[in-house]
C-alpha cells in the first residue's frame, strides 16, 4: 500500500507568503503570473536562492541563479547524486501543513467510533451511502472494538442529495454514535431528513476540508505517522493494508 504524504491540495494561506511582489526576482514573478504559489525563501548552495512553492496543490522548489535572471524548477542534487530538495519541502511545506490540517480535522464535524482512550486516532471521510465506507467500518471492528483505534467519521454528502440528508440525520441524532453504527452495519439505515441550516453548514464545512486535503472520494483515511507527518490512504483497505494502517490485529 502507498500512503500519500501530505496531501495534494493544501490550504496555502496557512503558510508564510512573501509579502510583496517587488521582493521576487523576475523569473519568480513570471512563474507567479502563471499560477505558481510562492511560499517562502530558503538558502541554497552554489549561489542559488531557493523558494518553496505550490502548483496545482503540489509542493515544489524553485532555484534562482545568482544574477537573478534565471530559475530552475525541481530537485537539486549534490556531487553524490543525493537529493537536497526533498528534505526542504518536507520541513518547510509538508510538516507545517500536517500540523495545520490535523488541527482542522480535529475541529471538523465528526462522529466517533471507538473508545476515547484508544491508542490511535484515525479520521475517515464517510458518506452515508458509500458501500466502501461500510466495508471499512466492518473490517475495522477488531481494532475499534478492541480499544486500539478510534475512527472519527467526518461526515460528507458527496453521493447526492440523499447522502446529504442522511449525513444530516446522523449529525443531528440524539446518539450519533448509535446512529452511525446502525447505518454502517445496515441494521438501522439513516433516514433522509430535511437538512437544517446547522447541519448543512457542518456538511459543507466538511466537504470544503475534503477539498483542501485533495480527497476525491470516500472513504479516505487520514492519520499521523510516527514522525508527525499526516498520511492519507484513499479507499477501503484490505488484508495487509489494514495491518499497516491500524497495527497488529488485537
Amino acid at each position: 500500500m502507498t500512503l500519500k504524504k501530505i496531501l495534494p491540495s493544501l490550504a496555502l494561506l496557512t503558510l508564510p507568503m512573501l509579502a510583496q511582489a517587488a521582493d521576487y526576482p523576475a523569473p519568480i514573478e513570471a512563474m507567479r503570473e502563471r499560477g505558481i504559489e510562492v511560499l517562502d525563501k530558503f538558502d541554497a548552495p552554489s549561489g542559488l536562492t531557493g523558494y518553496t512553492a505550490m502548483y496545482n496543490g503540489r509542493p515544489l522548489a524553485l532555484y534562482v541563479t545568482a544574477d537573478g535572471e534565471h530559475a530552475l524548477i525541481g530537485s537539486l542534487l549534490d556531487a553524490k547524486g543525493e537529493d537536497l530538495t526533498g528534505a526542504v519541502l518536507e520541513e518547510k511545506v509538508s510538516r507545517p501543513q500536517s500540523k495545520v490540517m490535523w488541527e482542522k480535522l480535529q475541529n471538523s464535524n465528526w462522529i466517533a467510533d471507538g473508545s476515547d482512550k484508544a491508542e490511535k486516532t484515525v479520521y475517515v471521510f464517510t458518506d452515508p451511502n458509500c458501500p466502501y465506507c461500510k466495508r471499512l467500518w466492518k473490517d475495522a471492528r477488531p481494532w475499534v472494538d478492541g480499544g486500539k483505534v478510534q475512527l472519527r467519521h467526518v461526515m460528507v454528502g458527496t453521493l447526492g442529495e440523499g447522502s446529504q440528508k442522511k449525513a444530516a440525520y446522523l449529525l443531528s441524532a440524539k446518539d450519533p454514535k448509535a446512529a452511525l453504527k446502525g447505518n454502517e452495519s445496515g441494521k438501522s439505515p439513516a433516514k433522509e431528513i430535511k437538512v437544517a441550516a446547522e447541519q448543512l453548514k457542518q456538511i459543507e464545512d466538511n466537504q470544503e476540508l475534503m477539498r483542501l486535503l485533495g480527497v476525491n472520494g470516500t472513504p479516505a483515511i487520514l492519520q499521523l505517522d510516527e514522525t508527525g507527518m499526516m498520511q492519507m490512504h484513499p479507499g477501503a483497505p484490505q488484508g495487509e493494508q489494514l495491518l499497516e494502517l491500524f497495527g497488529p490485529r488485537p
